[in-house]
């Protein structure tokens, strides 16, 4: 193990207590303990650092791998990094800094692809190198899709055929206006016209109601949209399904069509005084008449008076039904409550004919 030697020559006693005291030291903590305590990096920090510790000991030091110049590298110690130069010069004829950009090329972009030469515009992902791209072109919009026609519904009555109307339900004033000509030719589009119940019940049918149905609408007035075998039936005149100028009561009160004792005045008459229930039970008997005349298998109630109390008309016109199958032997026809969406019927007034439908 390298260690300190002593130094030739005598000592004076002072000198031997010294070396015996240095003796002891080196003893008690061994030749490593130089460096092995807090401290230690500073008593052998900088250059000198032999000299002083064998002044103070009077070893001189051979070759202590433990005790060194912490400044001078070890062959164990690894080899520092090097540091990136910072003061190279261009060579002769250079210029400082990236070399500048091809011609029309700004400075900072991209080399151009191989094969283009450089200022030359983009070429498309595909396209020819070096050929010259198509303009850009405006993006042309999809053009709105055709007007097919209009289809309106309306209270009766009405001529479905010709388009024109006659004592409408609330608006006497509009009879024998032609409406079918008339928006026709504001619009330059086809135009179909038609009672709302009769629009109403094509709407069930195209939904998928299937069979022989009643749809009784009461609201401002009352009517009732036929529907036969799967057709829609209006009749020669469009006066089928005038289902609320059917006559119950002969000394009733007067209705607007100049008769009295009607369904549609009846119904209106106990709607206007709060008596739901007695305009349910009279609807009952005008359906019960229609169920005996066209052996029909369903009914279905619609209209503002009704989804205004849906169970109240179940159960008013449910009962009459069922009295009349119970008398007669027959199984009670249903009753149902239905939207009854007369906008997507007059729709269907256009629509249908398109896919087949002939009763539209």
């Amino acid at each position: 193990m390298d260690g300190w030697a002593r130094g030739g020559g005598g000592r004076s006693g002072m000198d031997a207590d010294t070396d015996a005291d240095a003796d002891a030291t080196a003893a008690r903590h061994g030749a490593d303990a130089v460096t092995a305590g807090p401290g230690a990096d500073a008593v052998a920090a900088g250059p000198g650092a032999d000299a002083d510790v064998s002044g103070r000991t009077g070893w001189t030091p051979v070759n202590s791998p433990t005790v060194r110049d912490r400044s001078t590298p070890s062959r164990t110690d690894p080899a520092p990094e090097a540091a990136p130069p910072t003061d190279l010069a261009p060579p002769p004829g250079a210029t400082a800094g990236p070399p500048p950009p091809p011609p029309g090329v700004a400075a900072g972009s991209p080399p151009p692809p191989p094969g283009v030469a450089a200022g030359s515009p983009a070429q498309a992902p595909g396209a020819t190198p070096g050929a010259t791209p198509a303009p850009p072109t405006a993006v042309t919009p999809f053009p709105p899709p055709p007007l097919l026609g209009v289809g309106v519904a309306l209270p009766g009555p009405l001529d479905h055929t010709r388009g024109v109307l006659h004592r409408v339900t609330g608006f006497a004033e509009w009879d024998g206006f032609p409406l079918r000509d008339a928006l026709g030719e504001r619009l330059g589009v086809p135009v179909a016209v038609d009672k709302d119940t009769n629009a109403a019940a094509l709407g069930l049918a195209v939904a998928g109601e299937r069979g022989s149905f009643a749809y009784l609408h009461l609201g401002t007035g009352l009517g009732a949209g036929l529907v036969i075998d799967g057709v829609v039936r209006r009749g020669a005149r469009t006066a089928a399904g005038e289902f609320g100028h059917q006559v119950v009561q002969l000394d009733g009160p007067p209705c607007d069509c100049g008769d009295r004792g009607c369904v549609e005045a009846l119904c209106l008459t106990a709607v206007s005084r709060g008596d739901l229930a007695e305009a349910a039970r009279v609807l009952g008997i005008a359906a019960g008449n229609l169920v005996a005349l066209l052996d029909i298998d369903l009914v279905l109630l619609g209209g503002r008076t009704v989804t205004g109390a849906p169970e109240v008309f179940l159960r008013g016109v449910g009962a009459v039904l069922d009295e009349r199958a119970r008398r007669a032997g027959e199984p009670p026809v249903p009753v149902r409550t239905v939207p009854g969406d007369i906008a997507e019927g007059a729709a269907q007034l256009v629509l249908a004919p398109l896919f087949g439908r002939a009763d539209a």
